[in-house]
């Protein structure tokens, strides 16, 4: 749903805002608003949860519960989501009873590969060849046109790795076929793409249509979660930095976006960009604008569901963003223990971000870093060499 501008509201510092979702963006969303003088109330199924911690009210239910989401929707003047596997069928319930100026048609689209990758090329922005894959006689066909490497992956559900089995063999398509569900579920195979970096564009739009676009995040995963994300101003070749912004921009544009969207890519080494995934919700790679923007992400979306004016960001100093996973707690923590500053370089600063979380599970987000830096080659450096992150593979730009 596109959001008519005679519809959009001016929700005040001071009013409640509603977030569907608890986890670590809720938690980080509630600590921004906080500041700006907002109230807030989450809906979230774990007792407790991240942004229920820092919120004035937690309600624990099920995202698919209806009589809960209804009691958020008593209790906010504008409700908001935090990540887009929230029940669809919620948002359109409360799209139709209170204020979601998100909407329910964006989680549609992005809660499903086909329809998301139609919807960026709709927009006249370029995707990686894909196929829709239905039985093991396509998938096979797929191979034959793509070659392999590539990857198949489930049209719904995947994040952080999960849902997805890169063929490097054509022998491998029945191993594939079957581990992701048989046909089971939708897949979509995609052409492998022999990428230089990925990057990854944060974008704002107001429910007037007005559009800001964060500086593009260079990324590196490892074991399909995201390990590092590195902004500075002589990254990204500016041209390639320009293209990324305006490619966001159209996509937000497009899908009639309200609050942030981010846009992951991949660059070629000829300079060509294709979009890989959207997320409707502030996103990993855009944690490095709290401590190193004049606007973080977070305050950017608020403004954006509230109303308010947006400003333009702009990056005050080079950034790295590293993840903190569960076997990264007791490093990080012993580290702070012992000294805090051990082996840092000159000119950097360290700013630690903890989510709340109860447990620390391998693999599980449980904050992150940012190194504000006058070097980031040395920041790298640091991040390999301090011993916190040895199963993330060292140092990776």
């Amino acid at each position: 749903m596109r959001m008519d501008k005679t519809m959009a509201k001016r929700i005040l510092p001071g009013g409640v805002i509603g977030v569907l979702g608890g986890g670590q963006l809720g938690r980080m969303l509630a600590l921004a608003g906080r500041a700006m003088g907002y109230r807030f109330v989450t809906l979230d199924p774990t007792p407790d949860s991240p942004c229920g911690q820092v919120s004035d009210t937690q309600i624990t239910a099920h995202y698919g519960d209806e009589q809960a989401a209804r009691e958020l929707a008593k209790l906010a003047d504008v409700i908001t989501y935090e990540f887009e596997n929230v029940n669809a069928g919620v948002a359109a319930v409360l799209e139709r009873e209170s204020y979601v100026p998100q909407g329910s048609e964006l989680l549609r689209t992005t809660q499903h590969r086909l329809r998301e990758k139609r919807a960026v090329e709709a927009a006249g922005v370029p995707v990686a060849p894909y196929r829709e894959t239905r039985t093991i006689t396509e998938l096979r066909e797929a191979l034959a046109e793509f070659g392999v490497p590539c990857v198949l992956k489930t049209a719904t559900g995947g994040y952080d790795g999960k849902g997805q089995f890169v063929i490097r063999g054509k022998d491998q398509a029945a191993e594939a076929f079957t581990a992701l569900g048989s046909g089971e579920v939708e897949l979509i195979v995609e052409q492998f793409i022999d990428f230089e970096r990925e990057l990854s564009v944060v974008a704002a739009r107001s429910p007037g249509g007005e559009i800001r676009t964060f500086p593009p995040a260079v990324n590196v995963h490892v074991n399909g979660i995201l390990h590092t994300s590195t902004a500075a101003p002589d990254h990204i070749p500016d041209e390639i930095a320009g293209r990324a912004r305006e490619m966001a921009s159209r996509i937000a544009e497009h899908l009639g976006v309200v609050g942030l969207i981010a846009v992951e890519m991949f660059l070629k080494r000829d300079g060509t960009l294709y979009v890989n995934e959207l997320a409707p919700r502030p996103h990993n790679s855009g944690h490095y604008t709290m401590d190193a923007c004049n606007i973080s992400q977070f305050e950017q979306h608020l403004r954006a569901v509230c109303g308010l004016p947006m400003p333009e960001p702009k990056l005050l100093t080079p950034v790295v963003m590293v993840n903190v996973l569960g076997q990264h707690m007791e490093p990080l923590l012993r580290w702070i223990e012992e000294d805090g500053e051990r082996g840092l370089p000159d000119g950097t600063n360290v700013k630690l971000h903890l989510y709340g979380k109860a447990e620390s599970k391998k693999d599980r987000k449980m904050g992150h870093v940012n190194i504000l830096t006058d070097d980031i080659e040395k920041a790298h450096e640091w991040i390999a060499s301090s011993g916190i992150w040895m199963e993330s593979g060292g140092n990776r730009k």
